[in-house]
């Protein structure tokens, strides 16, 4: 076993066999990390990231509790610690709510929520002996705003989002923090077949709101705005924070998500703010 003073952090990622998982892993082990590279395939892990005494492939399919138990295991016997966990792997769903089929939605959800529950669930107990640790879950710029075609992968990102602030009160006196990151559209293949299942039915009433979507997400695959490389090193500035924030939204896309739902609400709130004050109970 590797003593916990070889590595400046160990990483634990998930969904580290490609794509912003590999792209992370890669970053932390150029940091002076030593990283758990989760993920189905370790063929692949190994052929994407090579091999080193700081990197662990391990074999992990986030849906199967026993495998988080049994990665997570493996990972505090090679390493002695696990300092960072990135919740990165899930899938998206392209498709309006209607036309989303049950059997995709509660597949996505089992790897989207309840894959990084199990997952969360496995590492706390190393984190909490040791009083010290950071939770990090990959979220979405849907997860902080929703919208037309991308409704039921939203519901999952806005489930993180909420797992996420209350582990924050819940672990911040045991000395660990937890982040939610919302990355926008990156330049990588979470709009492809391997990492998008796109709804097979299509509803012609939905063809100018998620039809649309549709339209757009083929013309904007390996043309979005953000940089991978560039989102993979702030991740590693974030993992070294000593404050680090609840909330991270990366790329501009996310800022100016931010910024209009963020107005809208503030309108709509003072539009029928006195219907909402009316519900209390009257003073006296």
């Amino acid at each position: 076993m590797n003593t916990p003073t070889n590595f400046k952090k160990v990483w634990f990622i998930t969904g580290a066999s490609r794509g912003l998982g590999a792209l992370i892993a890669k970053a932390a082990l150029a940091d002076g990390n030593a990283v758990v590279a989760a993920g189905r395939d370790t063929a692949a892990i190994i052929e994407r990231l090579g091999q080193s005494p700081s990197l662990l492939p391990v074999a992990l399919d986030v849906t199967r509790p026993e495998q988080a138990q049994a990665a997570v295991a493996a990972a505090l016997d090679a390493f002695g610690r696990i300092d960072v966990l990135v919740n990165n792997a899930g899938f998206g769903l392209l498709g309006a709510v209607e036309e989303s089929s049950d059997a995709d939605v509660r597949r996505m959800y089992d790897t989207n929520v309840f894959g990084l529950l199990n997952v969360t669930r496995a590492v706390l107990p190393a984190m909490r002996a040791r009083r010290a640790g950071h939770v990090i879950n990959i979220s979405s710029i849907g997860g902080f705003r929703s919208g037309a075609g991308f409704g039921a992968y939203c519901s999952t990102k806005f489930a993180v989002e909420g797992l996420t602030e209350a582990l924050r009160d819940e672990l911040a006196p045991l000395g660990i923090h937890a982040t939610v990151v919302e990355p926008g559209y990156f330049r990588t293949d979470f709009l492809d077949a391997t990492s998008l299942v796109v709804a097979p039915g299509e509803i012609a009433d939905y063809a100018a709101t998620s039809g649309q979507v549709r339209q757009k997400a083929v013309h904007l695959n390996h043309q979005q705005p953000g940089d991978p490389v560039k989102l993979a090193a702030a991740m590693v500035e974030l993992a070294n924070a000593a404050e680090p924030p609840l909330r991270l939204p990366l790329g501009s896309d996310t800022l100016a998500a931010i910024a209009d739902k963020q107005a809208y609400v503030a309108r709509e709130t003072q539009a029928w703010e006195a219907l909402a004050r009316s519900t209390d109970f009257a003073a006296g």
